[in-house]
């Protein structure tokens, strides 16, 4: 599971939790602002966060990416092709 699919799939969750807490619960009554806009802006601020890091495409050296195709083998050393590699 690549680190998008992760971000996303705890995003979604987040959501889903919050959406739960929301809908139990009870009758409204005005009150000043309190906890709750806090706990709203950092729900917010985290997915904001969490997307310009899923949004993150890689490293860049000099402004380039540096990516290139690099052999890969099996276990036995049998030649299946080339892959695109940008760890290096």
């Amino acid at each position: 599971m690549s680190i998008k699919t992760k971000i996303a799939a705890l995003a979604l969750a987040t959501l889903a939790v919050t959406g739960t807490i929301a809908s139990t619960t009870t009758q409204a009554e005005a009150k000043p602002f309190g906890l709750g806009w806090g706990i709203g802006a950092g729900i917010v601020g985290a997915a904001v966060v969490g997307s310009a890091i899923a949004a993150n495409d890689g490293y860049y050296y000099d402004g380039y990416r540096r990516c290139g195709w690099v052999p890969q083998f099996d276990a036995y050393g049998n030649y299946l092709g080339r892959v695109r590699n940008c760890n290096y």
